[in-house]
């Protein structure tokens, strides 16, 4: 479903120029308005969802303050200070005076899109903390270079512009990257009793819940523990074994073929890719290395 944000206003003194000009990329929506202005504009604005609203140009000897209520004293725009981020649902009042024209970019995003995208729930409290006019260079560049490309009638492909909203969002609120997860190893007990039973049956299929059901844990804390102790999936450790086993029997002269079969794999073919793709060689090279 297409990102719509939904956003109220009771404005006045502003005149829009030229229509606005609008992009869409993966619940993130930018707008760029020009506006001219009459000698006092203002009012306020609501959004359901959280909001980007960067002044990139202005003209007239006023100013512009933004505040988050009619009887708040607000903050005037000044130098690089022209970046607002107001959280959903939280007004916006605005006084232009004596202003002729503003362009700005807004951004609407929905937070649990961007949270999907990142693969992680996002900070409520940097969601939550509205910032009036602050100054990053970073994200005035960014701004610009989205607004290019909001105004651009031949548009480039979507992950240009994507890409871009998504690094200004991601350094506005200041998200760091998570560290991994340490997933927790077996105790003694449990992976001893996982590698010996592997063992004595790796010449049959193993089912993950016999094994889980070995160490009272879940398939899942089980396959997670496991691999975090040995650096192995349970398959591969119990592949592995398969191969100890066709070592054994390849010391002597049993035919690569009976091999195969004798140690679970389907045929000859298949022994000889698991064999050389785990041990470097072939199983006919491995042997001969063996005899001399």
């Amino acid at each position: 479903m297409t990102f719509q944000p939904r956003m109220d206003n009771k404005i006045e003194g502003f005149s829009v120029v030229g229509g606005v000009h609008r992009r869409s990329w993966n619940g993130i929506v930018a707008d760029v308005w020009d506006v001219n202005c009459a000698p006092y504009a203002g009012g306020y604005y609501v959004s359901n969802d959280p909001r980007l609203f960067i002044l990139l140009d202005t003209r007239g000897a006023g100013q512009c303050r933004l505040r988050l209520s009619p009887n708040n004293a607000g903050l005037h725009q000044g130098g690089e200070r022209r970046i607002t981020y107001i959280p959903g649902e939280m007004e916006m009042w605005a006084d232009l005076v004596d202003l002729d024209f503003v362009r700005h970019l807004d951004i609407h995003f929905s937070a649990d899109a961007l949270g999907r995208r990142l693969m992680e729930d996002l900070d409520p409290a940097k969601l939550d903390n509205p910032r009036l006019l602050f100054s990053d260079p970073r994200v005035l560049a960014l701004a610009d270079l989205i607004a290019e490309e909001c105004r651009n009638p031949e548009p480039l492909h979507d992950l240009y512009g994507d890409g871009l909203a998504v690094a200004l969002l991601i350094d506005v609120l200041e998200l760091r990257r998570t560290a991994p997860r340490q997933r927790s190893k077996l105790a003694t007990w449990q992976l001893r009793r996982a590698v010996d039973y592997i063992e004595e049956h790796c010449l049959r299929s193993i089912r993950l819940e016999e094994l889980a059901a070995l160490t009272n844990l879940s398939q899942s804390q089980f396959s997670h523990g496991f691999k975090a102790s040995t650096g192995l999936p349970p398959h591969q450790w119990q592949t592995r074994a398969r191969l100890e086993r066709a070592k054994q029997m390849m010391i002597g002269s049993t035919p690569l073929t009976e091999v195969a079969v004798a140690t679970g794999f389907s045929d000859q073919a298949h022994f000889t890719r698991v064999f050389r793709k785990t041990v470097g060689t072939t199983p006919a090279n491995w042997r001969k290395s063996r005899v001399l």
